[in-house]
This record gives C-alpha cells, structure tokens and sequence, in this order.
C-alpha cells in the first residue's frame, strides 16, 4: 500500500477566476477532483472579466456583463483583504453555485446570499459598489493575468514548474468536469504540457454549452 503523500509534496495550484464566467467554474470544479486523487491544493484568487474587457468591443449580449460583473468581484476581493486568502474558497464556491446552478443572477441577493453560506459578515455587500476596491481588484487580477498575456481570459492557473520556477497557463476550458481519476489523468496531461519549454497552445472549436452537472 502507497503512503499518503507529505504535506511537502502537495503542489499548490493557484487559480484566477471570476465567479461570473462559467468555463472558470467547471474548471474550478475539475480541480476540486483533482485534489481528491493528487497531492494538490488549489489557492483560489480574483480575476476580473470587467478589468480584462475595458476599452474593449465585446458584443453587445455581453456588454450588461461587463457592468454588473464589477459588484460580485469587488466583494470577493474586499473579503480576502479582510479575511484573508482562505475565505475565497467557500465564497467563490458560494457565488458559483448561485449564479451557474441557481440562476441567481449578479445582484444584490446574489452576493448578500453567497456571503451567508460562506460564513461571511453580512456588511461585506457595501463593496459592492465601492470603487475604492478596484485598485486592489487591479493589483490582484494582473498579478494573476500579467504572466499569461493580455489574450486570454479566465480560468488562469499558476503552478511551480519542473525547475522549480512558476508555470502560468490559461485554461483548460472543458465540459463537463471529468471526475475521479480521469481527473487526475487530465492534470497529470496538463501539467505534462505546460511544463514543456516553448509549448504555448492546443485549441479546437467548442460544440458544446456549459454542463454544469
């Protein structure tokens, strides 16, 4: 029988994502199995689909997106400084679960709902519309996007690389979340992958909507 791995041999995976964007969820889920098979431990953070599209055209189904999305991130990110790190994990799960299987919309009942399950002070819904929490939304979002270029979106996953450096990839963008070990396999594939110098993309079309099952 294989021990169970050393805290020092867990690999911490950070990943960027706004709770609004449904690629990011699925792929958060996915990395939820992940845990469950591999010595992994994923540090979620904020990124912001608003930041990432300012000046941008977007398409007008999802210009109302960009203006709603700012409330659920600025909240996020005014819990982590107040809170601390850990505190993102149960809110994004919270908000994730609300806006993809709830259809609970960006509002207001939205974010003051996801701040009850999380176990969150109920005041926390005035960042909503403060802007004085877009500079630390900034910082926290580039620290995540600006290693990966400005042509990606979310999810964006930071890990250590097989020299020890940190490895920053978009992606993978999949549906529905494998689970159990092909899990494990996907991560082993890309973590292959992404740790192979000069290796930057492997893409086809999407034929498929969000699964969020």
């Amino acid at each position: 029988m294989s021990a169970t791995p050393a805290r020092s041999e867990t690999t911490v995976a950070d990943i960027w994502v706004d709770p609004r964007c449904p690629w990011a969820w699925i792929t958060s889920r996915w990395m939820l199995e992940v845990e469950q098979v591999r010595p992994l431990e994923t540090r979620f953070h904020i990124m912001s689909l608003s930041v990432l599209n300012e000046g941008r055209e977007v398409p007008e189904k999802y210009r109302q997106g960009m203006i709603d999305g700012w409330a659920c991130v600025r909240v996020c990110v005014a819990a982590q400084r107040q809170h601390g790190n850990e505190v993102l994990r149960p809110l994004y799960n919270a908000m994730g679960r609300l806006i993809h299987h709830e259809q609970a919309g960006l509002g207001h009942d939205m974010i003051s709902a996801a701040l009850e399950e999380a176990g969150l002070p109920a005041a926390l819904i005035d960042a909503a519309e403060d802007t004085s929490w877009d500079e630390p939304l900034r910082t926290e979002h580039h620290e995540g996007m600006d290693p990966v270029g400005s042509e990606v979106g979310t999810p964006v996953i930071h890990v250590p690389g097989p020299d020890g450096k940190p490895l920053a990839f978009f992606g993978p963008v999949l549906t529905p979340a494998p689970r159990a070990e092909a899990a494990g396999r996907l991560w082993d594939g890309v973590l292959a992958v992404a740790g192979t110098d000069g290796f930057f993309e492997l893409k086809r079309g999407r034929d498929r909507d969000p699964i969020f099952d």
